[in-house]
């Protein structure tokens, strides 16, 4: 983490990220992908998701979340920064000098080999079968589905807990404390997902934020009531209401959206603690 000399006011209390820790070379350009970005609009070109827009334009780098190199080691050769995503990645050099990019886990270095295998040593970065991690390894980039590829536990610091082993499923505690079976066939990767010092981050300035193709967000209580149901009143008024809505007058805070019929609900063990 890079903190900033207090030049400006914006500048006190900045915080950035230190790219003296990543390989001095260019994205590898066959991992690089022009996306469309649709800055919050639909396919009908009205906006849904407000506050998009702007940006700095980037291209995507292609990032492998399966493991189509099975037992095929390969050599890490550059830890670079991806714009796309809060954690960092790796570039990974198989024997046939085909190129991969990954992402980093904490403590990987440039020069370190890694294996996606059914079973492999424990050691950052390796892809194994849940099946075959002992109880209490933190994994991260874990498949819901078998070979469809890591879904979920890839942002910035965060790792999930094997808790035990049960019949053809295992347990995870994830990082929102949720415990959830995944079947034993599933892949996941070896240790903590890098750059957990991103929780630390701290943007300075609304023009940094500009920058990231966020746009300004105003307060609901600072509107007229035909805007939002938090406008209204003389001076600085409270809400006014016993809880938060959104502008179309649906519960903000603290409702359970997920869908009371899922299939996988059956999958989770203990839900989040509040």
């Amino acid at each position: 983490m890079k903190i900033y000399k207090p030049t400006t006011p914006s500048r006190r209390g900045m915080t950035g990220i230190d790219f003296s820790q990543f390989t001095k070379k260019g994205p590898e350009k066959s991992l690089l992908k022009y996306v469309r970005r649709h800055v919050g609009r639909g396919s009908s070109g009205r906006i849904t998701v407000r506050h998009k827009g702007g940006g700095v334009k980037k291209l995507y780098r292609v990032i492998e979340f399966s493991q189509t190199k099975i037992d095929s080691p390969a050599k890490v050769i550059a830890l670079e920064y991806d714009p796309n995503r809060t954690a960092f990645i790796a570039l990974l050099e198989y024997k046939n000098k085909e190129k991969q990019y990954v992402i980093a886990p904490q403590d990987l270095k440039v020069g370190q080999e890694v294996i996606f295998s059914e079973s492999a040593p424990l050691t950052a970065g390796n892809r194994i079968k849940l099946k075959n991690i002992p109880v209490g390894i933190a994994v991260y980039n874990i498949e819901l589905e078998p070979g469809k590829g890591g879904k979920i536990v890839r942002s910035a610091g965060s790792s999930a807990q094997i808790l035990a082993h049960d019949g053809n499923y295992v347990n995870l505690k994830m990082p929102s404390t949720e415990i959830r079976k995944f079947l034993g066939e599933c892949f996941a990767s070896i240790g903590a997902v890098s750059n957990p010092e991103n929780r630390f981050y701290r943007i300075g300035k609304a023009g940094k934020s500009r920058l990231k193709g966020r746009r300004p967000h105003v307060r609901g209580s600072a509107m007229n009531p035909v805007d939002h149901p938090h406008g209204g009143g003389e001076g600085r008024q409270p809400i006014g209401l016993k809880h938060p809505k959104t502008p179309w007058g649906k519960p903000a805070l603290g409702v359970k959206t997920r869908n009371r019929k899922k299939w996988s609900n059956k999958l989770i063990i203990s839900r989040r603690k509040k």
